[in-house]
């Protein structure tokens, strides 16, 4: 779906970008291109294709799922300005 040159404009006032005349043509004709682009590779068939978790085929180096860190929660929370219960507290920044 193209988009029109009123829409490009549309878009850019929304982003805040001041855009000449010959640069929303310009990006016009870029962002369909994307688009057609996006187009094609959504028409090609990837039923029988197989997901991977890397583009080379490589298998993932796994180790022990382990606590590898001191607990210190009680170091950190000393140096706080404001602890209560276990949690930090905070200033209220939204009235």
């Amino acid at each position: 779906m193209p988009l029109s040159l009123d829409e490009v404009k549309r878009i850019a006032y929304l982003a805040r970008i001041e855009i000449s005349e010959s640069e929303a043509l310009r990006t016009q004709g870029q962002l369909n291109d994307i688009f057609g682009l996006i187009e094609r590779m959504q028409a090609v068939d990837t039923s029988a294709v197989e997901p991977m978790t890397h583009a080379q085929g490589r298998a993932l180096r796994l180790r022990e799922d382990g606590v590898t860190e001191s607990d210190q929660k009680s170091l950190f929370q000393s140096v706080a300005p404001q602890v209560e219960e276990g949690l930090y507290l905070v200033p209220k920044v939204i009235e």
